[in-house]
């Protein structure tokens, strides 16, 4: 038997350096905001013959648009800047062209103003709050039979946040080395995570409360140990079929997407991680302090007595 209570002491510790180290990158580097949150004009462009990315990018700037940023995946390049109007961007498509000596063709273009971009902003933090409330107040209302329901949703959304802090930490790294944007894609990718993590984390409380209603045994350390062991086979299973299709999207996949899917692919490790080790094992802890505390407070008065 696997004991994911008896070393969560270890899962904590691997997990406060990787958050510390994200909560540092977000404070130093802060998330890139792609054009879904500045306004701009982003485009995915394919060349035949094929060109290379430094070029491209040599190309554009010598255009006169410094600001862009240009992203290659496969055969197709994600070219993003502060937007074009209509002459502006035949010109650039036209001048890319004739320098490159290639034949472009735009697959996705697409442009955001100003406006827009501050108020999608608004509405995916929003989001992210939202559904993370909504989380807590279904998992305390779900297991509301058992001690301190509110507990258990508690530490289903500090695995939550573990996760987010998590994949926006490597974005930032990414957005400062790599010139990685982050878009509305990027908060869909969030929602995703979220919802793919509680319905793991769900699946194991709801094993604790099966076994607990069994009279497995009176230590819950024992039940969520238990509870671990028993939903490993199906929580291992369910990630890795699902990794499958996500790291196929991720090697196969457009420049368009390629991010999005990065952020499923390791909001689903994380996720799968925290789920076991985690959210559970954080329970035990919190009730054995809060046991610790007590009898503590009731010995002086044995003694006195």
């Amino acid at each position: 038997m696997i004991d994911f209570v008896g070393n969560r002491h270890w899962a904590f510790l691997g997990s406060g350096i990787a958050v510390l180290v994200a909560v540092v990158a977000l404070a130093a580097f802060g998330l890139r905001p792609g054009i879904d949150f500045t306004g701009g004009t982003s485009m995915t462009l394919h060349f035949e013959p094929q060109v290379e990315q430094m070029a491209l990018r040599q190309t554009v700037w010598d255009f006169g648009r410094t600001e862009a940023v240009v992203q290659g995946s496969g055969d197709d390049f994600l070219l993003r800047l502060k937007e074009l109007e209509a002459d502006e961007r035949e010109a650039l498509i036209a001048t890319l062209g004739t320098k490159l000596e290639s034949t472009v063709t735009v697959l996705d273009y697409s442009t955001v103003s100003p406006a827009v971009a501050t108020e999608t902003a608004r509405q995916a933090a929003l989001a992210l709050v939202i559904a993370s409330a909504a989380m807590l107040l279904y998992i305390a209302w779900s297991f509301r039979r058992m001690p301190s329901p509110f507990k258990w949703g508690t530490c289903a959304i500090v695995a939550l946040v573990h996760n987010i802090v998590i994949v926006a930490g490597l974005f930032a790294l990414l957005g400062k080395f790599r010139g990685v944007e982050v878009d509305a894609l990027f908060i869909t990718g969030l929602l995703t995570i979220v919802g793919y993590t509680i319905n793991n984390t769900v699946v194991v409380f709801d094993r604790m409360r099966e076994n607990r209603a069994k009279g497995l045994s009176t230590d819950l350390a024992v039940i969520v140990n238990c509870s671990l062991v028993e939903t490993l086979v199906r929580t291992v299973n369910t990630s890795l079929t699902t990794l499958c299709v996500i790291l196929a999207l991720l090697l196969f996949g457009g420049a368009t997407i390629h991010y999005f899917i990065l952020v499923l692919f390791v909001g689903l490790l994380v996720g799968t991680y925290s789920s076991m080790f985690i959210a559970g094992p954080l329970l035990v802890t919190w009730e054995k302090r809060e046991w610790s505390a007590t009898v503590s407070r009731l010995r002086p008065s044995r003694q006195s007595v």
